[in-house]
């Protein structure tokens, strides 16, 4: 894992990480940078003061995207398994894990802090909403095809979803803490599969391009990526 400084955007160190991360994230209270690797099967735990790994968890399969709820937790999907795994971040021990079938491959999450839900972007366009006070799905809305990544917006209590496959973005709503509407399924572009969300909320942001045929995979290849076509990067700006 590389360094930076981020006032001349120079590495200043490398720490040594698991193969293949898939998703980073800071924990505020412990102040440390969890990194979850997809290849090695296990998140490696970082202190922020002196960029020294503290610990190397073991994680079942293939880890995904993570979050954070500012309290000392931490939550991850699990694709392979179709969980998600719940750590204290104090003691850097595993808790709980949690099913969300029938979502099935979640790769996104987003969290709701204030009334703890966590949203898993699932791969057979699902979002299994799970409660952290009860480890239980609590609903299942239908979203878009090929999901990679997902945000909470505090303003208008929205989940998205990006949905690379089927070019949309899936907006549901958090009308309480018991009851989730689809509001929209906004076309988007096929293959805008990643997203951010501006610092309030208000606007989203994805990225996309143009992609060429896709190579014959090589041996010990489990799939090939199609090239992507000089000059058609995009990024799509979602408002209200």
């Amino acid at each position: 894992m590389a360094v930076f400084n981020r006032k001349t955007y120079k590495v200043v160190r490398a720490v040594p990480a698991g193969t293949n991360p898939d998703g980073i994230l800071y924990e505020p209270v412990t102040r440390t940078v969890w990194a979850f690797n997809g290849r090695s099967h296990n998140a490696t735990v970082i202190d922020t003061k002196d960029d020294q790994v503290l610990a190397t968890l073991d994680l079942p399969v293939t880890p995904e995207f993570p979050v954070a709820d500012g309290k000392g937790n931490m939550y991850d999907n699990i694709e392979d398994k179709s969980e998600i795994v719940h750590f204290d971040a104090r003691s850097r021990k595993l808790l709980a894990t949690w099913p969300v079938t029938p979502g099935e491959s979640p790769s996104g999450l987003a969290i709701d802090r204030a009334h703890g839900m966590l949203f898993s972007a699932c791969g057979n366009g699902k979002m299994a909403i799970v409660s952290t006070a009860t480890g239980k799905v609590v609903a299942m809305p239908t979203i878009g095809d090929g999901p990679d990544a997902a945000r909470f917006s505090v303003d208008g209590g929205y989940a998205f979803s990006s949905n690379g496959e089927s070019g949309t973005l899936t907006a549901v709503r958090e009308d309480s803490p018991q009851h989730f509407t689809v509001v929209q399924n906004l076309p988007t572009e096929k293959g805008a599969r990643t997203l951010t969300l501006s610092p309030d909320g208000s606007k989203v942001y994805l990225v996309t391009a143009k992609f060429g045929p896709r190579p014959t995979a090589t041996p010990g290849q489990s799939h090939s990526r199609p090239p992507m076509v000089p000059g058609s990067f995009t990024v799509i700006v979602v408002g209200k």
